[in-house]
Formats: C-alpha cells, sequence, structure tokens
C-alpha cells in the first residue's frame, strides 16, 4: 500500500510541476482527434464559411508574389479588385505550412493539408493558457479538469479551431485566453507584457476583439488604483500595448488600411493605442500615493482619450463599418451573427448560453470565498471579464466563443467546490454518481445530450431545404463541374463569390465585405430589381454568365423583398431573350446562363 501511495504522489507532482506538457499533450490529442474526425471535409477541402475561403485566397496570392501590404482580391469585381481589411499575419503560419508540405506532395495536397492544420495552432495558446489560469487561481491541480471543460463544454468556441477554419477568430480567441493568464498572474512584469503584447497583436489582427482589450486595459488600471504597488505591471503593459500596437501596424497593415478607417488598425487606432499607452505610462511614473487621487488621474485620463477620440476622429463614433444607410439595410443588418443571442432561435441560442451563464456562477461563487476566507481579489479580473463576455452575447451572438472560453476557469472553480463536498459523503454511491453529474452538468455537456434526444425548436421544412442548398452549392465536386465552361467573370450570389473563386477558375462580382458596398449593392439592386436592370449591372461588371444556387440563404432574401423582381420571376420559370440557358451536369444544384 505505500508503495502505490509513493507512486501515486510521484504521479501526482509530476502532473503539478510538468502541467505545460501535459497540457501540449492534452492538445496533441485533441488535434489528432480532430484531424482523424474531420478528414473528409480536409480532403475535400470544405471551406465552408465565406472568410475560411477568402482567407485561403489571400494566401494563395502571397505565395504566388502578391505584395505583403497589397490585400486586394483581384478575382472579385475585376479588374479593379475587392478591398480586404485583413492584415498579414494570420496568413504567416498558413503559407508556412504549404511550403512545408510541398517538399514532400503536391500543391493541391499542400494546401489540404495545411488548412487542416493551421486552426488546430492557436488551440494550444488556448489550452495553455486556461491552464495556467486555473492553476494560479483555483489550485496546481486544477487544470485538467479545465482541459476537460474546453474539450467538451465549449461546443461553440471549439468550432473555431475546427480543421478548415481558417479565419482569424481562432488566433484571437488565443490571444484573449492569454490576455486572462495575463490577469491572473503573480509576476507583475510579465503579467504587464502579455496583456500587453497580446492586445496589441489581437488588434493587429483585426478589431474584433476591441471591446475585450478595452476591457483589459481598464481592469490593468484598477489594480493599480486599488493597489499602488501594481505600477511595474500597469508601465510594463502601456510600453507593451503601445509598442506592440505600433510594430503590428509597421508590419502587417495593408495600403488600404492606411487611410483614416474605423474598422481596422489604421492610424485611427495606432493613435488611439499609442495615447492610451502613453497616458497610462505617465500615470506610473507619477504613482500617487493616494488612491482617491489614483483614481481621479484614471478617469481624468480616461475621459481626455475618449473626448480627442470624438474631436480628431468623429467618423469613427457611428458604425465602424461606415456603410451606408440601403447597405446596411439590406444586407449588413441582416448577418445573423451580428445579432444578439435573444433574437436567435432556442437550438442556437441554449448550447451558447449555457457554459457562460455556469461559469458566471462559478466565477462569483470563487470571488465570494476567496474574498471571504483570504481576503484577496486575485479572483476579480476574472470575474469582470466573465460577466463582460456575457453581456457582450446581448450586443452580438458572435461573442459566444469568447463568452463560454472565458468561462472555463469559474466553471472549473465550481467543480473544485462541489467535488470535495461530494467526497466527504458516506454514501459511495452518491460520491460517484453525483462527481460524474457534477462534471457533466457543470460543465455544460448535458446541452448536447438534450438537444440530440429533446430537439428544442427544431428548424422548419423551408430551413432544411435551405440549408441543403447551401451544402451542395458549396460542395467541391459540384463547383469543379463547372470548370468545363470556359473562365469568365461570372454574376452570382454576394455570398457564393469566395467560394466560387476558390474552387473554380472562374471570377465574380462580389463578397460579403463591408468596404464594397457598392459591389454588394449591384449584385442585390440586380437580383431584386427589373431584368433590364440585371443586364445593365451585369453588362457594367463585364459580367457573361448568370449563376444561380436555387434556395441558397441569400435567394430568399431576393424573393421575400423584391417579389415580381428579376431573380423572383428567373425562379418561377421565366425566360429573357438576353439569358441563354446553359446545359449543367446532371444532378448539378446549380443554373446558368450566357449572358447575351
Amino acid at each position: 500500500m505505500s508503495k502505490w501511495r509513493e507512486r501515486a504522489s510521484i504521479v501526482r507532482r509530476d502532473v503539478e510541476v510538468s502541467w505545460l506538457q501535459w497540457s501540449l499533450i492534452a492538445w496533441l490529442l485533441i488535434a489528432a482527434w480532430f484531424i482523424w474526425q474531420r478528414w473528409p471535409y480536409i480532403y475535400w477541402l470544405a471551406l465552408g464559411d465565406t472568410d475560411d475561403n477568402m482567407r485561403l485566397m489571400q494566401v494563395r496570392g502571397l505565395l504566388s508574389g502578391q505584395g505583403w501590404y497589397d490585400l486586394t482580391q483581384y478575382r472579385l469585381n475585376p479588374p479593379e479588385g475587392f478591398n480586404i481589411h485583413w492584415s498579414r499575419l494570420v496568413d504567416l503560419p498558413i503559407a508556412g505550412l504549404i511550403l512545408f508540405f510541398r517538399l514532400f506532395t503536391s500543391d493541391f495536397w499542400a494546401q489540404r493539408l495545411a488548412v487542416g492544420i493551421a486552426p488546430l495552432i492557436p488551440l494550444s495558446i488556448v489550452i495553455g493558457s486556461i491552464a495556467f489560469t486555473v492553476r494560479r487561481l483555483i489550485a496546481p491541480l486544477a487544470y485538467p479538469l479545465a482541459i476537460v471543460m474546453i474539450a467538451f463544454g465549449c461546443t461553440v468556441a471549439m468550432l473555431m479551431f475546427m480543421p478548415e477554419r481558417i479565419d482569424h477568430h481562432g488566433w484571437q480567441l488565443a490571444f484573449l485566453c492569454l490576455t486572462v493568464a495575463g490577469l491572473a498572474d503573480d509576476h507583475r512584469f510579465r503579467a504587464g507584457a502579455i496583456i500587453g503584447l497580446s492586445s496589441a497583436a489581437s488588434l493587429t489582427i483585426g478589431l474584433e476583439m476591441l471591446p475585450y482589450c478595452a476591457m483589459a486595459g481598464a481592469i490593468v488600471a484598477l489594480r493599480w488604483i486599488w493597489d499602488r504597488d501594481q505600477v511595474v505591471q500597469l508601465k510594463v503593459y502601456a510600453l507593451t500595448l503601445a509598442g506592440g500596437t505600433a510594430l503590428g501596424f509597421a508590419g502587417f497593415t495593408s495600403y488600404a488600411n492606411m487611410a483614416m478607417r474605423c474598422d481596422a488598425l489604421t492610424p485611427v487606432y495606432l493613435t488611439v493605442m499609442t495615447v492610451a499607452g502613453a497616458l497610462l505610462f505617465l500615470l506610473g511614473l507619477w504613482n500617487p500615493a493616494s488612491r482617491i487621487v489614483r483614481l481621479a488621474a484614471s478617469v481624468a485620463a480616461g475621459a481626455a482619450l475618449g473626448a480627442g477620440f470624438a474631436l480628431v476622429f468623429p467618423q469613427c463614433l457611428g458604425r465602424p463599418e461606415g456603410v451606408s444607410p440601403e447597405l446596411a439595410r439590406l444586407w449588413l443588418n441582416n448577418v445573423r451573427e451580428a445579432k444578439p443571442i435573444y433574437q436567435h432561435p432556442l437550438r442556437t441560442a441554449i448550447p451558447i448560453a449555457v457554459m457562460p451563464l455556469i461559469g458566471l456562477v462559478g466565477t462569483i461563487v470563487a470571488c465570494w470565498l476567496d474574498w471571504r476566507r483570504h481576503r484577496s481579489v486575485r479572483w476579480i479580473p476574472v470575474g469582470l471579464f466573465s460577466i463582460f463576455a456575457c453581456a457582450m452575447l446581448l450586443w452580438q451572438v458572435r461573442a459566444g466563443p469568447a463568452a463560454q472560453l472565458l468561462a472555463v476557469p469559474g466553471a472549473t472553480a465550481l467543480v473544485w467546490i462541489v467535488l470535495p463536498w461530494l467526497r466527504k459523503r458516506r454514501s459511495m454511491a452518491l460520491r460517484v454518481v453525483g462527481t460524474a453529474a457534477a462534471c457533466i452538468a457543470i460543465g455544460g455537456l448535458f446541452t448536447g445530450v438534450l438537444l440530440r434526444w429533446f430537439p428544442i425548436d427544431p428548424p422548419s421544412k423551408r430551413v432544411q431545404t435551405v440549408n441543403r442548398a447551401n451544402a451542395r452549392c458549396t460542395s467541391l465536386p459540384r463547383l469543379q463541374q463547372l470548370n468545363r465552361i470556359p473562365a469568365q467573370i461570372v454574376f452570382t450570389h454576394v455570398d457564393l463569390g469566395p467560394r466560387l473563386i476558390t474552387t473554380t477558375h472562374f471570377d465574380a462580382i462580389a463578397g460579403p465585405y463591408h468596404r464594397n458596398g457598392d459591389a454588394i449593392l449591384d449584385v442585390h439592386h440586380a437580383f431584386m430589381g427589373t431584368p433590364q436592370q440585371f443586364r445593365a449591372i451585369a453588362k457594367r461588371h463585364h459580367a457573361t454568365l448568370l449563376l444561380t444556387c436555387p434556395n441558397m440563404s441569400e435567394t430568399t432574401v431576393y424573393r421575400s423583398r423584391a417579389p415580381g423582381g428579376f431573380y423572383d420571376q428567373l425562379a418561377h420559370g421565366k425566360t429573357f431573350d438576353f439569358l441563354t440557358p446553359v446545359e449543367l451536369p446532371k444532378g448539378s444544384p446549380f443554373k446558368a446562363w450566357k449572358i447575351n
């Protein structure tokens, strides 16, 4: 018995000390499982989202010699091209993997493998960061439980790291988790550097996490207001935020982002982050002894920053996209992920909301117990982030993945609190069953079972029809059948444009990217207007082929908003003298016409 206890003690110490090694092993196992599970998606290059397709096109352009700072997509709206406002930072790992796999296989297989593996890289940062956080806040042995929570409880967040999901959201979530790890770190210099650099990297990629970056800065300032000894963290954070943002701007900002735009890291936000860093650093140099003075000075600095932003960049006080009212009405306001969670069906809202709510409860309980037992405020920064993430769901449902990951420390703490109580029960059955039930329930794992066996708000037959059309018209085999038709400019739906240029030799007119509002409106006007209007718009864009996908989501908008319009007439089988039907392979989900 003593030998077994000694071995158990050795294993326990190894798991505690070698936490990073074991976290990476867990990541490798999860990654291997995802690659095996999603191999058909990798094989068929099933880039399911328009942004994933556009990311691959951006990488292809880079590897084909397109300029580092030129992110224009020339196969949309040729010859002018489409303004893509992203950065090259996320392109680097994908391009590196393609170049590596080219040494052993064909270019097409290199691309397949690269887009299958690349999304899993930021997942390693997520697992390592959350493992670090729970070790600091809960216990050295709590991180395996947190990894289980990530793998099984964060169902929506994990979709951001699946093979083929090469959009930038996975990297932004990784840097967000790294920011939380910095907030939980007791080493003040290191914590300030981690928070500042991860925020700068996230802003370099895009502004989706700007509210979280601002929240992180506010928490750093509040910690300094509460505890004057946190001045080292404040100053390091200020310098790394300003310096990291400047380096990100210099190294990755495209030519198009040199303008005073509000939707990316442009001179607008470079100025804001540099001034914010300078103000915080000056506050740290001053470091007044009075807590009231520190609070007043921080409020004054924040007010000055806000007033300066409003006066110097008034164009950024509204929607950052800067789109016209017509484009917002016809397109942007209808983007599902930009709607609050309460405007989504229950089958969508419940899997997203369960984990954040559980994590919120756990965080509040952990904060209260930590203060009651130790008079400590270590949990407060994570608690503020968790509350903020839940509130963000009421603004846009796209905040769901971040809210789930930020809930993991709180949910882990709740299990860590419940398990000791269960271990003290005399009944073996209660201990075993109760422990399993607590882990499943608190981890949010029951939502998948609940929705599988008891469907909530099931989709209607019409929605199922639309979903089938969306899947068939974006499948690689169906799209590559179109390559039998000579290459030309194709007039098709906005949401089909990026997938079409990724998988075929055709060029298209538009994609769902707000800086190109005129082209997006042209497509909507053409499909919802008169046949003569369609013909004029198609001619202006030099389009010689019309391609439609009946019942695709976008087509329902054309028909519902413009009954009797060009697309509605086309869907009802009406013919036009300027359109000649093009024969497609049997079973093709598309319809095509030559534009005369």
